[in-house]
Formats: structure tokens, sequence, C-alpha cells
């Protein structure tokens, strides 16, 4: 028999930004806090009740947690290491109250269903049993969970029983009915990425993309190639072999590079002989482990920009070493939120067969 579900009465005091649902250290914002309030039995104005179904964990986060849980079942495979991620995760939401991952610092998004929509809330957009995902970060998105159904590696998903609430002031956006939701989801994640491409890469451009074969460099490489035209040079580096075969079969890269992007010397040789030693135009840097911001750096020209969309990215590694370097390039700091990025990012699904074919085979 189908639980009913009983309202939540609305308690004073709540703000667009979610301050009220800050703990520790009082005062903060829910982003930089250490510890949200996910305490769901009531809500504040402005915001939106999901119970929740998936949550899609960066992969920055998701490689930090499967390699913590390698070790500490002595890297043997099967149901332990899905046991020990999903014991992880558990202890990262009970001890913070949101996916907030304290190594990485980074969190990812997650998908649900609308219970309650609380007054305050400025948007008809949504009624009660809309399936939304939200693309605002976790890391800023209270969050309970009740169980861990499934672990999925493949695709840095994990299946759940929970709720969460979103704030006013976080953008999130109904699931489209003709994708499937782990697809819609996957390339949700890292909606971001591809308008950043298109407003910096156009005509005769030269684009890198390091990590180019994770979802949000193939979303790079598949935008610089829309935005570049035929007559962009797009050259594409990842650590994988495999993953490097499924971007060649995709035929929007100009040369496709196996190499580690924390070989920043190696990486700046390959660039520089796949553009006539002229070097990147932009760089875009998707990796997901530390220690790539010198790759991205040296394989730009001066003046050249190099936008780091990775939440693996450490600032003062990438100011200091350009600083070190004498390198003169413009340094972006990736956004995951661009106006319009989330319509942006499926219409490309749609509008390119072969991109859906592998984020379907992938991450469906």
């Amino acid at each position: 028999m189908k639980a009913v579900f009983v309202h939540r009465p609305i308690s004073p005091g709540g703000d667009a930004y979610g301050t009220h649902r800050v703990v520790v250290p009082p005062g903060a914002m829910p982003q930089p806090a250490w510890r949200l309030d996910n305490d769901f039995s009531r809500l504040f104005a402005g915001e939106v009740l999901l119970t929740v179904d998936v949550v899609n964990v960066d992969a920055a986060s998701f490689a930090q947690i499967e390699g913590q849980a390698r070790t500490a079942c002595g890297e043997v495979e099967g149901g332990a290491i899905d046991d020990e991620i999903a014991h992880i995760f558990l202890r990262t939401v009970s001890d913070r109250g949101k996916q907030h991952n304290p190594v990485t610092g980074s969190g990812g998004m997650l998908v649900g269903s609308v219970l309650q929509i609380a007054p305050g809330t400025e948007t008809d957009a949504i009624s009660p049993g809309d399936r939304i995902a939200t693309l605002a970060s976790l890391t800023l998105t209270p969050l309970r969970v009740d169980r861990v159904r499934a672990v999925r590696r493949a695709s840095a998903q994990i299946d759940v029983d929970g709720e969460a609430v979103v704030f006013a002031s976080a953008p999130y956006a109904r699931l489209p009915g003709d994708l499937p939701e782990r697809l819609a989801l996957a390339a949700l994640d890292v909606a971001g990425a591809a308008p950043q491409v298109a407003r910096k890469v156009g005509p005769g451009s030269t684009v890198v993309v390091l990590g180019a074969a994770g979802k949000s460099g193939i979303l790079c490489v598949a935008q610089a190639r829309r935005s570049g035209g035929a007559s962009a040079r797009i050259v594409a580096i990842d650590a994988s072999a495999r993953a490097a075969d499924e971007l060649r079969a995709l035929g929007l890269c100009d040369a496709v590079i196996v190499a580690d992007a924390r070989d920043p010397l190696a990486v700046r040789r390959m660039v520089l002989d796949a553009t006539g030693g002229a070097g990147a135009d932009v760089t875009f840097s998707c990796v997901n482990v530390p220690d790539a911001e010198m790759a991205a750096i040296l394989a730009t020209r001066e003046r050249g920009v190099v936008y780091f969309f990775a939440m693996s990215t450490s600032f003062t590694k990438a100011a200091l070493g350009a600083e070190g370097v004498g390198r003169d390039v413009d340094l972006f700091v990736g956004s995951g939120f661009a106006r319009g990025h989330a319509d942006h990012t499926l219409a490309m699904l749609r509008d390119m067969p072969e991109l859906r074919t592998l984020f379907e085979r992938r991450y469906a």
C-alpha cells in the first residue's frame, strides 16, 4: 500500500540563499558550511521538498571515494567495494547534512520528485509529482539519505531512498519526457560545460581538452566542433586508451592523444606536435584527479585561455604555477551554471545522434 504523504509545517525565518539551514559555522553560506540542517519534518518559506531517487556524484568526488573504498577493501572487486562506497557516502551525508566530499570539496547533483512547495517559492514551472534534477551543487543542498539501494560505478550514480530541499535561489530543471532519466541526469550533471565552450571558441580556434573522454570532456569536444566548425583544430587528451578509442569514433577531433595530464611536460610536447608548435588558443581542463593544472597551462599559447572545469583544480597551483613558468594566460574557474545551460546541453543530445549513443551506452 502506498504511503500517504503528510505535508510538512512551515517554519518562519527562511531566506532565498538557504542560510537558515546552516548549522556549522553560524552565519556561513550553505556551500562552504561544514554542516547543514537536514531535518525535513518542517520546511521554510521558499523551499521545495523532494523525494530523492538517484544521486549523481561528481567525477572528482566519486573517483576519490572509489579509491578510498578500494584501499579499504584491499582491491578486492565486487560487492565489497560497492558496500564500502555506500558506507563512505552515507557517512558523509550523515556528518554534513549534504553530499559534500571532505577531501575533494565537491558534491554532484540529484534527481527526485516534488513532494511539497512551500509558500514564497517564486515559480509556476513545477508542481507536486514533477520529476526534476537539481542544477545546484550537492555541496549546498540539504540531503537526508535513509538507504542506499544500488551503487552504479560506471556512471558515478547512487540509487537511494531519501529527501532533499532546494532553496529559492537554486536552479533546477524538469526532466524531459523524450530522454531516459539516467541519460538526462548524466548530461545535466555537467550541463555547464558546453555553454562555457560556446562563449570561448570560434571558427579557426585551436582547442585542447584534457580529460576529454569523460562526461564534461566529451561535451566540451562536441561544443568546440559546433562552435569552431571545420576550421577549428581540436586536440583531445585522455589517460584511458579505451575511452580515447570511443572518442575517436565520434569523429569530432583532429587528434586524440592518450596521456596522463599529471605529466605536464609530456602533454606540452604532444600538444605542440599536434598543433605545429602553436599550442592551444583555449584549453579546457576536465580531468577528475588533482595535479593537472600545469599541463593545461603549458599546453596553451601566450595570451591564450585556460578554463578549469574540473572540481579537482587547485586555484593556488594554477595561479602560482602559471606565475612560476612565466606563462601569460587568462585563467578561468569553471562554473556549473550558465543561463539556459540545461536546455542547451539536452538539445545537443537530441541534435547529435552519435553523442547521444555514446552517453546512452555509458550512462543510461
